[in-house]
């Protein structure tokens, strides 16, 4: 199939795009111009955020798969539909499992789960593109897929707060934060596992009209991830448990992704992709992606950034709450 996926080269996107090679498919990814592209993809140069430089790069071509990492608004929708409408038998949108009610009302979580996040406007954003595009598929049938993810990770995300600065201090021995009392559930999902499933939807009929989320199965509290880093690492993480709506207070940058998706459990039904691909499965115990990590910045000390200012709202964080 002729693929063409905006973005391409990210956490997630990079993986669907060696699959989608791996597996025969013909390639092409638009981006604001990488030239370190994949054997075998070719390159088209736009920008995600600006309609004009898309319909111009694309030309007259047409798609069978057209895949979207880089939209954020419902403008970006608005113009996809416009763009792709009749030039491709299938449009995945990369939503997010965070656009799922917040507070939770039920578990496990479901495809038909109610859609609100008052907490975060990324979410938000995702929520109305969503709508966007179920009214595009009922009013015109614009073959599109909605694909919720949920913390999607590899080797060069770490998926605690505060990323490498938080692994240094477990290095140094010195207390790191979590959010809440460290016992929510959460999924983790490796971008490997993510990209199987997700390159397994392209042309599948019946997921056309459909949203469907990708996860792990595997359930972890925020305690088990952050032994699990630190045993990769070498060491024991000394845990200091901080509410996150005081996380929020002092470093506000985190509060919307806490609040509004981290500080509650999830888990998640996977039913719905099992059957659309059949044969597939995550396969990645957070246990061996955390040895990836540690493994992937161990390998270059110029990845290991700490954060000074974070460092230290870290250390104010503990002085008040350890």
């Amino acid at each position: 199939m002729r693929i063409l996926i905006i973005g391409g080269t990210g956490n997630i996107s990079s993986y669907v795009t060696t699959l989608a090679v791996e597996r025969g498919h013909d390639v092409t990814l638009l981006n604001r111009g990488n030239s370190d592209l994949p054997d075998g993809v070719r390159g088209l140069v736009g920008d995600a955020g600006d309609a004009d430089s898309i319909a111009s790069a694309i030309g007259d071509e047409t798609f069978d798969v057209v895949a979207n990492f880089r939209s954020f608004s419902p403008q970006q929708v608005t113009d996809d539909i416009r763009i792709f409408g009749g030039r491709t038998a299938q449009y995945l949108y990369i939503s997010s499992a965070s656009a799922y009610q917040k507070p939770i009302a039920q578990l496990p979580i479901v495809e038909s789960t109610p859609l609100r996040n008052p907490f975060w406007q990324y979410s938000r954003d995702k929520i109305a593109s969503e709508d966007l595009l179920v009214a595009a598929y009922r009013d015109s049938g614009f073959p599109m897929t909605i694909v919720r993810p949920s913390h999607t990770y590899g080797p060069s995300l770490i998926p605690l707060e505060g990323a490498w600065t938080t692994l240094q201090r477990m290095i140094e021995g010195r207390p790191i934060v979590v959010h809440g009392d460290g016992t929510s559930w959460w999924t983790l999902t490796h971008s490997r596992d993510f990209a199987r499933a997700f390159v397994g939807l392209f042309g599948n009929p019946h997921a056309i009209g459909q949203a469907v989320h990708i996860t792990s199965d595997e359930s972890l509290t925020w305690d088990e991830i952050a032994r699990l880093l630190g045993r990769a690492l070498g060491v024991e993480p000394e845990i200091v448990h901080v509410t996150s709506e005081a996380i929020a207070r002092e470093i506000p940058s985190m509060g919307p992704g806490l609040v509004g998706d981290k500080a509650h459990s999830v888990l998640f039904d996977n039913t719905r992709i099992k059957q659309l691909v059949p044969d597939w499965v995550a396969t990645t115990p957070f246990s061996d992606g955390a040895r990836e990590i540690a493994d992937w910045y161990r390998a270059d000390p110029s990845r290991q950034t700490v954060d000074p200012e974070l460092d230290a709202a870290f250390d104010r964080l503990i002085a008040a709450h350890g």
